[in-house]
């Protein structure tokens, strides 16, 4: 009987694609829907809703770092899991996820205890104010004591979606973000518990997902498993994770830069309601990408299988599909933000004063993000491919080398809309970038694997 993972590499490409990536797009909607959710119901508090909005805002930096630090065990870890299944074998692919479970749980303790100390001299630092610190130490107090759920509900679903288990994978995200949905207005405005019902209602739902995914990899039905004597650091295999991992990490993680860098100068140059527009304008993004994301993420494991199987046509028409719909995506999604930017805008916030500021500049801030799919698809390309070296140069690019300097820069002379315009600029210059890197590089990755299988 054939196994789950070897369809990887028999099924018909088209049906196959879209068999991983529907589950896939549903599952990173769904889990955006964590924050989103929150931010909706935030926003429209009676009475100080404006600035609930603004504090949790400012705490998305740490939130973005946690998840980057499951993101660099799991993306790092799970293609070259799939790599191995390719190659057959599975007792290397289960050493891997091994690995990454000691990981995630060091990561986690870490991060609880470092966070919780320092959070106010952060979350200052990161453009809160004297009126907005309260609601942002409310929310990420009670947040941080579920690091350990999140860590391993996002870095252990990679996986399963790894293995070609899509369905499974979107079922994890979907019963916490389904929790949280209800747990939401129930905590929030039923039991009067503001902000902090907000942030409960998350960990209990990240709990439940967690539950769900190691429930999954201990069974019989996961082609590879969690065993307890692969648990530990073999600091062999985490290299091999690091090396490939660092890149999702830094794109995550700076992603945390970004938005102090973007908030601090909104703050500065603007003030609280300047600070309130990231905060929607940064949960519309997620809209955005993370769609697109699903679809590059859920076609991923097709090409690290079949790239470890040597089969090289079959990653190149996997690859020229995916870059297609996730332009298509971006154009259709980002297009929609720049044209039409009060349909996103009026989701977060009843203050007619903050919608009426985002859609201002949003039209601005968004009009890079109409070709990032190109980006996002040559990026999950290398790292599928395990290229760790390529892909770090990119996730460095946009965000390091360019839109934190332009937006330190721009404001100087342009004035607080020089915040937004910082983003198009970046955008495009990275894309172009990333082109030219691919088409140079590509071939020659592709050639070195070749088996001239058909």
């Amino acid at each position: 009987m054939e196994k789950n993972d070897e369809r990887l590499g028999t099924a018909p490409l088209g049906k196959l694609m879209v068999s991983m990536a529907l589950p896939a797009v549903a599952a990173q909607i769904i889990n955006v829907l964590y924050n989103i959710v929150d931010r909706i119901y935030i926003g429209h508090i009676q009475g100080y809703g404006e600035l609930a909005l603004t504090g949790v805002g400012v705490t998305a930096p740490i939130l973005m770092v946690i998840s980057a630090f499951s993101a660099f065990a799991g993306m790092g870890g799970a293609p070259q899991a799939s790599i191995q299944m390719g190659r057959k074998n599975y007792e290397k692919a289960e050493r891997i996820l091994g690995s990454s479970v000691a990981m995630l749980l060091c990561f986690s303790v870490v991060l609880t205890v470092i966070f919780q100390i320092l959070k106010t001299p952060i979350l200052y630092a990161f453009g809160a104010s004297d009126r907005t610190i309260v609601y942002a130490g409310q929310y990420i107090t009670i947040y941080l004591f579920g690091t350990v759920f999140v860590q391993f509900a996002l870095g252990l679903n990679t996986y399963i979606s790894g293995q070609g288990n899509a369905k499974v994978a979107m079922l994890s995200v979907l019963l916490g973000a389904g929790t949280n949905i209800v747990l939401d207005p129930i905590l929030i405005f039923g039991l009067g518990m503001g902000v902090r019902g907000a942030a409960l209602a998350t960990i209990i739902s990240q709990a439940l997902s967690a539950l769900w995914v190691i429930r999954f990899l201990t069974s019989e039905k996961s082609v590879i498993r969690i065993r307890k004597n692969f648990i530990r650091l073999d600091w062999k295999i985490i290299g091999g994770i690091a090396a490939l991992g660092i890149s999702p990490f830094i794109m995550q993680s700076t992603e945390s830069l970004v938005m102090i860098t973007l908030n601090s100068g909104l703050q500065k140059y603007g003030g609280d309601l300047y600070v309130g527009t990231m905060s929607i304008m940064s949960s519309i993004m997620q809209l955005i990408v993370v769609p697109v994301q699903g679809i590059s993420q859920g076609v991923q494991p097709i090409m690290s299988y079949n790239y470890g199987a040597g089969n090289i046509k079959r990653v190149k028409a996997t690859f020229s599909r995916m870059i297609i719909v996730c332009l298509i995506g971006t154009l259709l999604f980002g297009g929609l933000a720049v044209l039409k930017p009060e349909v996103y805008a009026s989701l977060f916030s009843s203050n007619a004063d903050l919608v009426a500021l985002t859609c201002q500049y949003m039209p601005v801030y968004f009009l890079g993000i109409t070709i990032f799919g190109i980006q996002m698809g040559c990026q999950t390309t290398f790292l599928a491919l395990g290229q760790a070296k390529v892909s770090l140069i990119i996730a460095l690019l946009r965000k390091i080398i360019l839109l934190v300097p332009l937006a330190i820069i721009f404001p100087r002379f342009m004035g607080v809309a020089g915040v937004y315009r910082a983003e198009p600029v970046a955008d495009f210059t990275s894309v172009t970038i990333t082109i030219i890197l691919f088409w140079i590089t590509a071939k020659k990755i592709l050639r070195e694997n070749r088996t001239d299988k058909p």
